[in-house]
């Protein structure tokens, strides 16, 4: 068991942080969301990229970093053969047709079931009229 004198060593916990609410709030401040995102106290932007010190780069080197990026992680992507893409258009090819067919032949179906029906009920309000 352990003695009294061990657990006066313990640091106690720390109280969790007073919640602040509306009615809290001076009259006349700001709401406490009003801030948009990203803005720091003094309006400035509160967030930057990691390790960006300084002035920011301009619209031209922006942009030629940005094509550079491109066809760098271009030069990475691994491109199907030219067997692959044949071979993946001609399986894409005949599923259009399957399901197309498919689609025509239920579509005729139906048709031919609800004009039957119409002749049948055309029929029906004519031998009771």
């Amino acid at each position: 068991m352990a003695n009294k004198e061990d657990s006066d060593d313990l640091p106690l916990p720390e109280p969790p942080p007073e919640r602040v609410s509306s009615t809290d709030a001076p009259v006349g401040a700001p709401a406490p969301r009003a801030a948009r995102f990203g803005e720091g106290p003094e309006g400035e932007g509160a967030r930057r990229e990691r390790g960006v010190a300084g002035a920011r780069a301009g619209f031209f080197a922006r942009t030629s970093q940005f094509l550079h990026d491109v066809r760098a992680e271009l030069k990475r992507v691994s491109w199907p053969s030219a067997s692959d893409v044949k071979n993946t258009t001609i399986i894409v090819v005949i599923a259009v047709i399957f399901f197309a067919v498919y689609l025509f032949a239920v579509d005729r179906g139906i048709t031919f079931v609800i004009t039957q029906l119409d002749s049948f009920l055309q029929w029906l309000v004519g031998k009771l009229a």
